[in-house]
């Protein structure tokens, strides 16, 4: 018998129609269930909802705080610092999260309540028989500027002393030759302090042997700065050498300035930290002081100097006299030599520290 041919399953109309409706069944059956399951009946419409409009809410206004720390920032310096940069070949540098390169002058002391404290018997003014003899200056606003850290690195120390002045230059304890460094310095009209090393924030900075500490008897600290004090002679008084934390605490500070008021010595707040007590611990003791104003190099080049510089002089010109310190680099040597000669005419007197130290109440 013979076999007729027989056509294939998918060629066959019945065998497309139920799987076109199988097809058909399942896409529904999903539909619902996607729609349940979205919460959503299925084949609703969908409506696009607009969202809600932003409410802003005003920030709330924060309580003023009236301590004294506001209105020293509300009057602020006469030109605000630029970010703190630090510069690992300054050592004030080092500390400049505890106070800026632009330090506004101190407030006046408050009337005293409370009979002061007794002092120890005031020595010979060891300070001003070492300075510089005071000169006219017309009239015109003064400018101090300190250079410290010498000593050394030994030929940029001597090319700052090359430098025509008066300059302050402060010379590190611990460095060697100090006798000969110093009289050759003194040689080319400038005037000397001692840079004394203090105990900074952190410990991970070195403020050299020798350091004064917080927590220290009072002995120890009479003892290392005696040492300090007998490397060379010749000197106006001390700076501080780092020590945003010694010169933060009054009990240390004491003990210094009582040291200084016994040998007739001067001392220059450095203002390494914000909340130094150096000026008004030196106010109490009767101690001849000055204060820094401006750091010159707390970022390294020529051109950083200059604008720094440019700040001393604002700082002058709009309170009579500024104090800045800079240190022996090849950027803040250059800046100098090439701005000290034209002072003059633009109405400025270059000016050792003593005689702005004069000009202190306890001068």
């Amino acid at each position: 018998m013979l076999m007729g041919h027989r056509k294939p399953l998918w060629e066959r109309p019945w065998v497309l129609v139920a799987l076109m409706l199988g097809v058909l069944g399942l896409g529904l059956a999903l539909g619902i269930g996607v729609g349940h399951w979205t919460g959503k009946p299925a084949g609703a419409p969908v409506v696009m909802e607009q969202a809600p409009a932003p409410v802003f809410t005003p920030a709330p206004t924060l309580p003023r705080d009236d301590s004294p720390g506001d209105e020293a920032e509300e009057s602020g310096p006469l030109i605000q610092p630029p970010p703190p940069r630090p510069d690992p070949g300054s050592s004030e540098a080092l500390e400049l999260g505890h106070a800026s390169d632009v330090a506004a002058l101190p407030p006046p002391m408050p009337p005293q309540t409370q009979p002061p404290a007794r002092l120890p018997p005031a020595g010979a003014a060891v300070w001003s028989h070492n300075a510089l003899p005071p000169f006219p200056t017309g009239g015109h606003p003064m400018i101090a500027i300190i250079i410290d850290d010498l000593g050394i690195d030994r030929k940029r120390s001597e090319r700052v002393a090359a430098l025509k002045g008066p300059l302050t230059l402060s010379y590190m304890t611990y460095a060697e030759d100090l006798v000969r460094q110093t009289r050759d310095a003194r040689s080319h009209g400038h005037e000397l302090m001692v840079h004394v090393p203090m105990q900074p924030e952190s410990a991970s900075y070195d403020p050299g042997p020798e350091v004064l500490e917080v927590g220290q008897s009072p002995d120890e600290i009479r003892r290392r700065l005696d040492w300090g004090l007998s490397r060379f002679d010749g000197y106006i008084g001390i700076n501080n050498h780092m020590g945003s934390r010694f010169t933060s605490e009054p009990a240390g500070m004491r003990v210094v300035m009582a040291e200084l008021r016994r040998r007739g010595l001067a001392f220059v707040d450095s203002v390494t930290s914000e909340r130094s007590v150096g000026a008004e611990v030196a106010r109490q003791y009767g101690v001849p002081f000055a204060t820094r104003h401006i750091f010159l190099d707390n970022a390294l080049g020529v051109t950083y100097v200059r604008a720094q510089l440019a700040k001393v002089e604002a700082h002058a010109r709009k309170y009579g006299f500024a104090v800045a310190i800079g240190h022996p680099h090849d950027g803040t040597i250059e800046a100098l030599a090439g701005w000290m000669p034209g002072l003059p005419a633009r109405g400025f007197v270059l000016v050792p520290v003593s005689a702005i130290i004069r000009m202190s109440p306890s001068g």
